[in-house]
């Protein structure tokens, strides 16, 4: 039996959720197909059990649903983040359909209507908004399958404490916003941990009197469109490393390697229950001292230009991670590290589309989130045209877009 409907949404996430608020309040008939049982999914089962919202609670800002507490500069934590989800659908009475999980995606022969399949039903529909987010497939380094049995692997979206894991040293591969903080609340429990330190940045929690991310918000930095962008390539950049933890904080490599964190380079190579590493430690340390610098100049030229009144900071300068030796390699036979925590990202996967929708890189070929088939939109991720449409405070501006462009088709 084949199911027939004018709008079918892939994905129950953020994206997906916004663009169902706007179809509905437009009365258009659409349901949501989201693969986990509940809302919220990847808040409540891919974060570790401390984990914050790592923007101000403000850019909380799901289309209807902005956030109005009496907290606006804190970081709520990952229980209230799902709890608002699931508001939100029931609030809104959005039409989502759980444990339905897409495989295929169709256009049919001589038609204008696209086929969609699940793991036990048959869907036809005028219109597929695709919401699945970049971050499908964790991501391991392809030699993770040369390490000893005996080492406890996991992907950062599978740690949940450090109670969890078994007695011994971590060593945590990647250094980006989930990589630094799980290496903080790690080393914080009294663990000895080695981290491999990539080339994400580093930004101050708070600067001149405002957070970080009210800065970015207001100089027009998350406004900024991929053409800005040195390469396409740079869309997938690793999130500098920043902390909603404990009110709020500032990460730094630096006071990591004060406070008895190894830093070492980039996992390179695995022989013999030996590791070795790559020695660009120094090299991706500069990397990440300058985005601070960048992300301060950036402030700094906003507040002149626009004349406004903000206290003078120079931010502390910390240099010791460039005095630790570096080390290139570690025989785990020898050592006590028993887990490695993979903090190296996702991998995105739109295959189940039967289109050539996608680039060289994977990425969907769109304008705004609207593909050159038409009737088939993608919404939810960074740079559909602004960096922020991927982000709480960004995707309502691009599912109004998308829905505006379906209602237009009618």
């Amino acid at each position: 039996m084949v199911t027939k409907i004018e709008t079918i949404i892939v994905g129950g996430g953020q994206g997906g959720l916004s663009t169902s608020y706007f179809l509905s309040q437009q009365g258009l008939e659409h349901v949501v197909l989201e693969k986990a049982t509940r809302a919220g999914n990847v808040w409540r089962n891919d974060r570790w059990d401390s984990f914050t919202l790592l923007t101000p609670n403000w850019s909380f800002q799901l289309p209807g649903a902005k956030y109005q507490g009496n907290d606006p500069e804190g970081f709520m934590a990952r229980e209230e983040i799902v709890a608002r989800f699931e508001q939100y659908v029931e609030k809104f009475h959005l039409p989502v359909q759980y444990n339905v999980r897409a495989t295929s995606i169709e256009q049919i022969e001589r038609s204008d209507r696209f086929r969609v399949i699940t793991e036990d039903s048959t869907w036809e529909a005028r219109n597929v908004v695709i919401a699945t987010g970049l971050f499908q497939k964790p991501k391991r380094l392809a030699l993770s399958t040369d390490l000893p049995e005996r080492i406890m692997q996991l992907h950062s979206s599978e740690y949940r404490n450090p109670g969890l894991l078994p007695e011994g040293d971590v060593l945590v591969v990647g250094s980006a916003q989930s990589g630094c903080q799980i290496a903080e609340e790690l080393y914080q429990s009294g663990r000895k941990v080695y981290l491999c330190v990539g080339s994400a940045g580093r930004a101050p929690r708070r600067y001149r009197g405002k957070d970080v991310y009210d800065w970015l918000n207001l100089s027009g930095f998350l406004d900024r469109t991929v053409d800005k962008l040195p390469s396409p390539k740079a869309k997938f950049s690793g999130n500098p490393h920043v902390s909603g933890k404990d009110g709020g904080k500032t990460l730094n490599l630096h006071k990591f390697a004060r406070d008895g964190v190894q830093l070492l380079g980039r996992m390179q190579n695995i022989h013999d229950h030996t590791i070795y590493f790559s020695s660009d430690l120094h090299e991706n340390l500069i990397k990440a001292d300058k985005f601070e610098d960048e992300i301060v100049k950036m402030v700094d030229d906003y507040i002149i230009r626009t004349g406004m009144s903000a206290p003078e900071e120079r931010l502390p300068v910390f240099r010791d991670g460039f005095n630790q030796k570096e080390i290139t390699e570690i025989n785990l036979d020898s050592s006590r590290i028993s887990t490695i925590v993979w903090a190296n990202g996702y991998n995105f996967d739109f295959s189940l589309i039967k289109l050539p929708v996608c680039d060289e890189d994977g990425f969907p070929i769109q304008n705004r989130g609207v593909s050159e088939f038409q009737g088939l939109f993608f919404v939810g991720l960074p740079w559909l045209n602004k960096q922020k449409s991927g982000l709480l405070i960004g995707v309502g501006e691009n599912a109004e877009f998308i829905a505006s462009a379906i209602s237009s088709r009618r």
